[in-house]
């Protein structure tokens, strides 16, 4: 509680990154592991990996105009849509007709394709979130999201088509979370990583318009857009001309920053398994200073409480634990920066690793914690994905607890924390939740837990530590993933993945190529 407490204090400033509030941060986690007897991660000697990013800030008050048949409709910045471009450029413009192309979702092992070769080069593609919710398991997981509903892989297929633009209709349901959060999250200064070419491969505009003006414009175009949802659910859907043009002009600001991941290390005890890694990740930013709460016009500061203060607190823990439990491979911690901007810290650890990812047996993450006391239960998100379920399956029977997946397997949480900048890569990747059968209340009280901390804390202002807050269920979960790290560190075999999981191929080529070498 005293590290959770001084991480989302007003003092931290909501530990933005390339703010006052990171240097704070960075400096308390590096001080930390220090005082534990943690080595420094990095190999260059230093508990910092540089992470270069490009901060860039949209001019506000653009309209997004929608015309057609002599009429038009006008879509107010932050309360209609959000739309931002990543290309490292001082402004954007575009003008063009727009396509409706269901889920966007190109799929062949499911024989799905919403583009049916349609050519929608220079043209703003309206897709639903999400990914088809089809009640057969075999088809996208059935309820569960794959990365196929994912708005970064939505925002891949416009660039890989050459759109000039991508909007996604929201959905609070299927998203898991209401507009507030969309737009809460595109407020002020943004950030990306920018390529060798400033990103000019992505689509000039990338955005989302609430359901409701989606309504509006389907409307102007003679349609209905609920008619069109359930035509979306066919693998016959082909991509529908709305007849209408999207006008938009974006001004830019871009400043280029560095920030920071926080990396520490405790060195395993045998000459050859201390070359492998098991890592375990949390991601110590939030949103800083922005827009004020609702209810506190004098609250500006996005503490993050919850989220992340919890996982991050969590690391240090865990990272004190094992100063005291030798293990044969040796132990990673990682904090990462940028998760809240589209897990940009984790992103450029993958892409950069400072150990080989042929060598990273695991990571374990950590995001958002348990603060309503104890569960006979421990979530894991994606379960069934890898081996490393038989070590959390171990664990729990230990704690008594029973392992279940993820209740809302359609919002796709597997690929919203840093441990999915893992897996893409092919290390085999665990991401515990908290249980919801929590002990002496009522059957009820974990879901409206969950429900009541989207709706009214998620990424606002009012994610700050609670009087009634009990972190006994945090001991217990830290406690399980910290067996489940202690385990895999000692094992004989290194954890693999499943048998049909989508990041087995990745993994089997990555560890036959460095065995030919």
């Amino acid at each position: 509680m005293e590290e959770i407490k001084k991480l989302a204090s007003d003092e931290f400033e909501g530990r933005a990154p390339a703010s006052k509030g990171e240097e704070l941060t960075i400096n308390y986690l590096a001080d930390s592991f220090k005082k534990l007897g943690l080595k420094p991660g990095n190999p260059d000697g230093t508990y910092f990996q540089k992470v270069p990013l490009v901060a860039y800030t949209i001019e506000k008050g653009a309209e997004l105009t929608v015309s057609g048949a002599g009429k038009s409709i006008k879509l107010k910045p932050g309360d209609d849509y959000v739309g931002w471009t990543r290309r490292v450029v001082d402004k954007v413009y575009i003008d063009a007709d727009m396509v409706f192309v269901g889920y966007g979702v190109t799929a062949p092992e499911y024989g799905w394709d919403d583009f049916k070769e349609e050519d929608v080069k220079d043209k703003v593609i309206v897709m639903l979130i999400n990914d088809p919710q089809l009640p057969d398991e075999k088809m996208f997981g059935g309820r569960a999201m794959t990365y196929y509903g994912r708005w970064t892989y939505k925002y891949e297929q416009a660039a890989a088509k050459g759109a000039a633009g991508c909007i996604i209709i929201h959905e609070t349901e299927t998203a898991g979370y209401p507009w507030e959060v969309v737009r809460n999250g595109r407020e002020g200064e943004q950030f990306t990583i920018a390529d060798a070419n400033n990103n000019a491969s992505l689509a000039p505009v990338e955005g989302w318009m609430t359901f409701e003006k989606a309504q509006e414009i389907f409307k102007l175009a003679g349609l209905d857009l609920m008619d069109a949802k359930k035509v979306a659910l066919t693998k016959e859907f082909k991509p529908i001309a709305l007849n209408l043009k999207a006008s938009l002009s974006l001004k830019n600001s871009i400043r280029r920053i560095e920030s920071n991941n926080v990396v520490a290390k405790i060195e395993g005890s045998d000459p050859k398994l201390k070359d492998e890694y098991v890592i375990y990740t949390a991601h110590w930013d939030h949103f800083g200073v922005g827009k004020p709460a609702k209810d506190k016009p004098e609250d500006k500061i996005y503490n993050g409480a919850v989220d992340n203060a919890t996982g991050t607190a969590g690391l240090i823990e865990l990272a004190r634990a094992f100063t005291k439990l030798p293990t044969k491979r040796s132990i990673l911690f990682l904090a990462v920066t940028a998760e809240e901007r589209g897990l940009l810290g984790s992103a450029h650890y993958g892409a950069n690793p400072l150990y080989p990812l042929t060598k990273t047996v695991a990571c374990i993450n950590t995001d958002s914690m348990n603060v309503n006391g104890k569960t006979k239960d421990i979530t894991v998100v994606g379960l069934g994905n890898s081996t490393l379920d038989d070590y959390v399956k171990a664990a729990a029977t230990k704690q008594g607890r029973s392992v279940k997946p993820d209740p809302e397997p359609e919002k796709g949480y597997f690929y919203r924390s840093d441990h999915f900048n893992f897996a893409k890569y092919g290390v085999p990747a665990l991401y515990t939740d908290p249980g919801i059968d929590y002990i002496g209340k009522p059957a009820s009280f974990g879901e409206e837990a969950r429900k009541k901390y989207t709706a009214e804390d998620y990424h606002k202002p009012s994610d700050e530590v609670k009087p009634d807050w009990d972190l006994s269920g945090s001991v217990e979960d830290l406690k399980l993933i910290l067996e489940v790290g202690y385990e895999v560190a000692n094992a004989d075999e290194i954890p693999k993945w499943r048998d049909g999981n989508e990041f087995k191929a990745r993994r089997d080529k990555m560890l036959a190529e460095a065995g030919n070498k």
